[in-house]
């Protein structure tokens, strides 16, 4: 049974799905949970909280297995998507005292929308240039100073799919200056391999989800509040950050709001328990399928080889259309970045002829998935060389 057979309703052996790097098919097993999720709520009622909040704890330790941490998930907190644990996160800055963020300008809308309006309420925000990729830890590295409340970087750039190299300079720079340091790792996660031997996740905050390349679908986000940032006070907070202390929610004698342990205090309210249901099968469903970190990169660089040599083959102008050949393989994550004036008009061309792919500016974006085979690779290929030569 090939791994198609279990994506039937996504009918993926039947179209090209470059869509990847944004919205993988889910597996069939995925509806069946589901269907769970609604039979557990007619069955139990309001008492389904105990069996949802079990589908979480199993979330939970997915993510944790996926960042490569050796201890049970008590720093990990779930949402609905990473805006709303960004916000979380940056409510707990002392913004006054240090007014001010470095970034970079190739950051996914999430942070950078949030960033840009706060910005405009004079907070001082920082954008390093993301290009070149090889310097640029350095160089955000030497923008940290004792102003800085907080770094946000991606590990991998959500427009070209490159790797972040040397994370671990921004993490050295942060503990010095005592700033934040908060990596979203939402295009690492099920294409790189994640190590906790990574200097930079020992003390970082951590955001990313499973909507792209985990196939987890909506609503499962994480943040990983890391252990020094145990005490910390979030403004924008949720009833379920004092969970397990409703009886004494009144906090100190100083009347002052209680939180709960650890990262709890970064929770948010009542969701939508479905997406806990749907996930921690998918995540079983990996399991099951042997698709492992390492075995998913495997599959990542055969793929994203197979698509950059199919280009080159195709011998368009380069004036027309070209990619990265100066990154090596490893340099990238899990999608192939064309560059193009007319990347939008390409991405409609390709959809009119049934090849689904996706474009933000310049960069036209071809995310390859564990199911498809070479021959839809290389089909989907032959039809861009077409719709470009027109």
């Amino acid at each position: 049974m090939s791994l198609a057979d279990h994506y039937r309703r996504f009918q993926v052996a039947e179209r090209l799905l470059l869509t990847g790097h944004s919205h993988q098919a889910w597996p069939d097993v995925a509806r069946d949970a589901l269907i769970e999720s609604y039979d557990d709520a007619a069955t139990a009622v309001d008492q389904k909280w105990e069996r949802a909040f079990a589908k979480a704890d199993r979330v939970r330790e997915g993510f944790w297995a996926l960042l490569g941490e050796p201890n049970p998930p008590g720093h990990i907190v779930l949402g609905a998507n990473t805006h709303e644990l960004v916000v979380r996160f940056l409510s707990a800055l002392d913004l006054r005292r240090r007014p001010r963020i470095v970034t970079t300008d190739g950051e996914f809308h999430s942070a950078r929308r949030q960033l840009d309006r706060l910005a405009e309420e004079g907070i001082e925000v920082v954008k390093v240039p993301a290009q070149p990729v090889t310097t640029l830890a350095e160089r955000i590295a030497t923008a940290v100073d004792d102003r800085t409340a907080a770094v946000v970087v991606s590990s991998v750039l959500f427009e070209t799919s490159q790797v972040v190299p040397d994370l671990g300079a921004v993490a050295a720079a942060c503990e010095s200056s005592g700033a934040d340091l908060l990596v979203d790792v939402y295009h690492q996660l099920g294409v790189v391999p994640l190590s906790h031997d990574d200097l930079w996740v020992l003390d970082a905050w951590v955001v990313g989800g499973g909507y792209k390349y985990l196939q987890l679908g909506e609503g499962n986000c994480f943040l990983r509040v890391p252990p020094h940032a145990s005490d910390r006070r979030p403004v924008v907070t949720g009833w379920y950050a004092e969970f397990g202390e409703l009886d004494h929610a009144a906090g100190g004698p100083d009347n002052s709001v209680g939180y709960g342990p650890g990262a709890t205090r970064f929770a948010g309210s009542t969701y939508d328990p479905s997406s806990h249901y749907r996930a921690s099968r998918v995540l079983d469903f990996f399991v099951e399928q042997g698709l492992t970190p390492p075995r998913l990169r495997e599959i990542s660089l055969h793929q994203r080889g197979l698509l950059a040599r199919a280009f080159d083959d195709l011998g368009l102008p380069e004036d027309l259309l070209t990619r990265d050949r100066e990154t090596p393989a490893q340099g990238f994550g899990g999608f192939l970045t064309l560059f193009s004036d007319d990347a939008a008009r390409l991405q409609a061309a390709l959809a009119e002829r049934g090849v689904r792919t996706d474009s933000r500016g310049r960069h036209l974006r071809f995310g390859p998935a564990p199911y498809l085979t070479d021959e839809q690779l290389a089909a989907a290929m032959a039809v861009l060389g077409e719709v470009a030569r027109n």
